[in-house]
């Protein structure tokens, strides 16, 4: 590429990445280097490199399914511009890498293979790290444990992990719900992206097919409503709602986190739909004796806000480790707190909290007395499922919405406290204690926290849910009382919130949230092939200390 060009592409770089400082090396760009796997397929990447560059400087791999070309490509000049040799490769089956594309499947075997090979090559500085965010942090995560444990001299000298799952099990079947929006919505986009062009300039109009599927039952025929054909992947998902079968284990990848020593930056957002599996990676680094730095910000899964904050912290974190420069960081954990509307500087996550429990009861109320014996009734019609409304998904649209229409609905059983005389800041995982007693021999619980505004705005805080009854939840059930009543826990989002003074707390109880999650025929059936539907009729019971309840995780600033 000319210089002239390059100083385009770099105009057009510092334009979408507004408000970063980008770095002052020109580079030079290899296309289409050819990786040879351990099974001879052949994976092409694009070689960054920075003119002059400082040879105590990491060379960096990264790894994705999406492409490397156009605005993705950004994600290796931006480092490069910094002066980091970056090796951006396509994985398996993507973008003229060889192979057929699983995901998941390959990413381990592959990552490794790529690491070795990198620190053959002339241009390699003698020391690796690795970054990327969603898929491509999950091929981190595949790797690193395993490598630092078997093979260290192999393993990268650090991590930056973004938005990061190391177990896509426990996003598509969240406690036994399907997350259809995500699982068909991002099998329908990959799909398009291995056609071709052609189909992927369909991508820029809305999808009607992918919308019209969302509804399709059984679960198994959505994808061919949505793309024409089955989806090969996306069936596997369907087919095993066990987390504990075999398909499903040899993908995860989330035990040998604990295994990892070296350096790790890792970034979140609050309503990111893989924020719980990214703050379980954390905790399992900080139980093993090497605590991460970690960010969470106010944002989403495709939050550009996120990629331009991150992106300074990346390289000053890089510069530190390799280079021993001075990261002018107070704490480990930064953490923005949602409702007071403020950063805080924290040792870890979470914070040192107090349990304080709130009672449901059935006058709608709640308070933290135990609440009046009573029963909460409603009825929830899988043909006309309650609608989600807002919550973390893969595209934009997973900030907090105002939930009071939806509150009015007859299938969700709204509570309300009374305006808090001071404020509330909770920090970390609430959880839901509902006693449930449903007609349908399956039924999910679906729990939403909102922040009640003096105006009447309901906004939303974190959700959680849990499927009783199915296939893969039955081994974990809780067992009915002679009443036929079952407690059941349910673990909301994690959260970091200020509910003000004056402001009230408000939850709902409904059963489901379709199509964030696949609605529950409630037969019992497996999902994948599920077609029939029984209407169930739910009952919450209050009353006592062993009634319906919350319990909030309270901190004290």
């Amino acid at each position: 590429m000319t210089a002239t060009r390059w100083r385009i592409t770099k105009a057009l770089d510092r334009r979408l990445w507004r408000g970063v400082e980008l770095g002052s090396h020109d580079i030079t760009v290899q296309r289409d280097l050819r990786t040879p796997m351990d099974d001879g397929v052949e994976l092409l990447g694009d070689l960054y490199l920075p003119v002059d560059v400082d040879g105590r400087m990491p060379t960096i791999v990264i790894r994705g399914p999406y492409g490397r070309r156009g605005g993705i490509g950004t994600i290796a000049r931006v480092l490069a511009y910094s002066g980091f040799p970056v090796l951006f490769q396509s994985c398996r089956g993507t973008w003229g890498s060889g192979g057929e594309f699983s995901p998941w499947v390959d990413e381990q075997r592959d990552s490794i293979a790529t690491y070795r090979w990198v620190r053959r090559q002339p241009w390699f500085t003698g020391r690796l790290a690795t970054t990327g965010e969603s898929y491509m942090a999950y091929a981190e995560w595949a790797a690193a444990g395993t490598l630092q444990r078997e093979h260290p001299e192999d393993a990268p000298e650090a991590l930056v992990v973004e938005v990061a799952l190391t177990d896509f099990g426990s996003v598509a079947w969240e406690n036994g719900a399907f997350a259809l929006n995500t699982a068909l919505g991002w099998s329908r986009g990959m799909d398009r992206l291995r056609q071709g062009p052609a189909a992927m300039l369909g991508m820029l109009l809305p999808d009607r097919a992918l919308k019209q599927a969302l509804d399709v039952l059984p679960l198994g025929a959505g994808d061919t409503a949505a793309a024409g054909h089955p989806i090969e992947w996306y069936q596997q998902w369907l087919r095993h709602e066990d987390l504990a079968d075999e398909y499903w284990t040899r993908q995860s990848h989330a035990a040998s986190v604990a295994d990892v020593t070296s350096p790790v930056f890792m970034t979140t957002g609050w309503y990111d739909l893989f924020l719980p599996s990214h703050l379980r990676s954390y905790r399992r680094l900080v139980e093993a004796g090497n605590p991460p730095r970690l960010t969470i910000g106010a944002w989403s899964h495709r939050s550009p806000e996120r990629a331009s904050a991150s992106h300074p912290d990346t390289v000053a974190f890089l510069r530190e480790t390799f280079l021993g420069d001075a990261w002018d960081r107070p704490a480990p954990v930064r953490a923005y707190q949602t409702g007071a509307e403020r950063w805080h500087d924290l040792p870890e996550w979470p914070p040192p909290t107090a349990d304080r429990v709130w009672h449901l009861g059935a006058d709608l109320g709640m308070a933290p007395d135990a609440a009046a014996p009573g029963i909460t009734s409603y009825t929830y019609d899988p043909q006309h499922p309650t609608p989600a409304v807002g919550g973390p998904m893969r595209q934009r649209g997973a900030e907090p919405v105002d939930n009071a229409e939806h509150e009015q609905r007859p299938d969700v059983a709204t509570y309300r406290s009374g305006p808090l005389s001071a404020p509330l800041d909770v920090a970390g995982e609430p959880v839901a204690t509902v006693r449930v007693r449903s007609s349908a021999p399956s039924f999910d619980v679906f729990v939403r926290i909102t922040d009640v505004h003096p105006d009447g705005r309901s906004m939303t805080v974190c959700d959680g849910i849990r499927r009783i009854g199915s296939a893969g939840t039955v081994a974990t059930d809780p067992d009915p009382d002679d009443d036929g009543f079952r407690e059941v826990a349910v673990t909301l989002w994690p959260t970091f919130h200020r509910f003000a003074a004056g402001h009230r707390l408000g939850v709902q109880v409904g059963s489901g949230a379709h199509p964030r999650f696949a609605r529950n025929p409630g037969t019992g059936e497996p999902a994948v092939d599920a077609a029939e539907t029984v209407v169930a009729h739910q009952e919450i019971a209050h009353g006592g200390s062993t009634g319906t309840r919350i319990t909030l995780p309270a901190w004290s600033p």
